[in-house]
């Protein structure tokens, strides 16, 4: 089973959706199943799982509606409030749900850069493992030292870091990323998502070998037994096709033997979120 491990829906509006500026211009409609579906198809590629755009409890559980109805939604990472006294309610009624596979919370828009060490958060965090719930990781990379320290206070918890990281890729700026998600890969319940590198690029005039020394890197530090292919889509389509966009990882797998292929583009992300064929 190939899956795309990283994708968002929504009904734009500009008030839940204000980080998209008018550079974004294409990304101002409604992003939906029907959409997504479609472009599966062309690449064969037979599920996604869907990650939340919004900090509320409603995008949760309209991200499970849509899993009810769309077989090939195979799960959903949504958002608590991790920071809530009652965050175990909420975790409790959401885990209720069999698609309900993970938790997010977008880590780099908080002010505080220290967030992930916050008692509080880390209240939340510590919840996830008894309801079987992952947590991905959306961070910059002034926040890896941070993600360092809090996967290893909790080395039971399933992570997965999204976007590589999200590195300056259009200045070609690889230190102290490096060096940073190098050790970050040292923790073993740690996974990546090699996806949202376009949006990193030069938008308008990336070229594959642009993501090369990005890739080398993340296969260097976590093999193929802790990477899964994701395509970030729609946001991805500010700087390229469905297509075009998957393929920089799909045409680099290549040089790898058949059952590391299998692993980075499906059954990774599989294993890493609990989805059953």
């Amino acid at each position: 089973m190939k899956i795309d491990a990283h994708h968002h829906f929504w009904i734009y509006n500009e008030t839940e959706y204000g980080w998209i500026n008018d550079d974004m211009s294409k990304l101002k409609q409604d992003f939906l199943p029907e959409d997504l579906n479609v472009l599966l198809k062309t690449i064969h590629f037979d599920g996604t799982v869907a990650v939340q755009a919004r900090q509320s409890l409603e995008e949760t559980s309209w991200l499970l509606e849509l899993a009810q109805k769309h077989d090939f939604i195979k799960g959903v990472v949504g958002w608590v409030d991790l920071c809530s006294p009652n965050i175990s309610e909420q975790l409790k009624q959401f885990a209720e749900n069999p698609y309900f596979k993970g938790v997010r919370h977008i880590i780099h828009d908080e002010p505080d850069e220290r967030f992930m060490l916050r008692e509080d958060f880390q209240r939340g965090i510590s919840m996830l493992h008894d309801f079987g719930l992952t947590y991905d990781l959306l961070l910059f990379p002034k926040h890896l030292p941070y993600a360092r320290q809090l996967v290893e206070t909790f080395p039971n918890q399933p992570f997965v870091l999204d976007h590589i990281g999200k590195p300056d890729i259009k200045n070609e700026v690889l230190s102290p990323w490096q060096e940073d998600i190098t050790k970050l890969s040292d923790y073993k319940n740690v996974y990546v998502k090699v996806s949202g590198m376009v949006t990193e690029a030069d938008w308008k005039n990336w070229r594959k070998a642009d993501f090369k020394a990005y890739l080398d890197i993340v296969f260097e530090a976590f093999g193929p037994e802790r990477i899964m292919i994701g395509s970030d889509w729609p946001v991805c389509t500010v700087s390229g096709h469905y297509e075009s966009v998957l393929e920089i990882v799909l045409d680099y797998v290549k040089q790898y033997a058949p059952e590391s292929e299998h692993r980075i583009l499906g059954e990774n992300c599989a294993r890493f979120y609990s989805i059953k064929e």
